[in-house]
């Protein structure tokens, strides 16, 4: 019996014969790739993705570097108000979800501008950066710290009720009328009114810190009599 020659690939009408590739037997190793075609070199590559990754941290580190400058105030080195309002956000959330005790308090210094206005910009800057001083030593680590502008402070006093909070605030209270700074004979000293707000009952920034601003006028007026 005739044995059957195999059928080859026949063209399309109208159309060229197009080669079939040679079938591979099996356990056949494939056709080596056309010579002078890199390989990729994994060394190589491990090394560009290290180089990536580097690169990344830095960029990382740069753009944390500059928030904190975006967020901070450039005389007293502590947050201004736009860092002060994200972490106020962060610390209602979290009063809000676990219950924890915390107050926000609204600190605005008496008689300031008198000084600025008799001894100028430079020693009314010293002075600032005294009651910041000297509003950091009382409070601890855990506590937020920050100049909202001019001379207005805001802190967020972490697990302390109510009644503690409105003692703490009458602490600062006293704590910035201890400071002094030496200004030629004079010695440069203010005074503060401190507004206590509860965090628990507060919606979000702007309402706490206009119900720690009321507070604050409220402790102004009465400490005027």
């Amino acid at each position: 019996m005739a044995k059957q020659q195999p059928r080859s690939a026949k063209p399309a009408r109208g159309g060229p014969v197009r080669p079939q590739p040679p079938a591979r037997r099996a356990g056949e190793e494939p056709p080596a790739a056309p010579t002078g075609v890199p390989r990729p070199d994994p060394s190589r590559l491990v090394a560009e993705v290290e180089l990536l990754r580097a690169e990344l941290a830095v960029t990382r580190a740069q753009v944390k570097e500059l928030e904190a400058k975006v967020e901070s105030d450039p005389l007293l080195g502590i947050f201004n108000r736009r860092g002060f309002e994200r972490e106020l956000a962060r610390s209602l959330a979290y009063v809000r979800r676990y219950g924890t005790p915390a107050a926000l308090l609204y600190v605005d210094l008496d008689g300031f501008k008198a000084v600025n206005d008799r001894y100028g910009h430079a020693a009314g800057d010293a002075l600032l950066r005294a009651v910041a001083a000297a509003l950091q030593r009382n409070v601890r680590a855990s506590d937020v710290l920050a100049r909202l502008g001019g001379d207005e402070f805001a802190l967020i006093l972490w697990n302390l009720g109510e009644a503690e909070a409105r003692a703490k605030a009458e602490a600062l209270e006293a704590a910035v009328a201890a400071v002094g700074v030496p200004a030629g004979e004079s010695v440069l000293s203010v005074g503060a009114s401190v507004g206590v707000a509860p965090l628990g009952a507060l919606d979000g920034p702007a309402d706490a810190l206009a119900h720690a601003d009321q507070a604050m006028y409220a402790r102004k007026a009465a400490r005027r009599g």
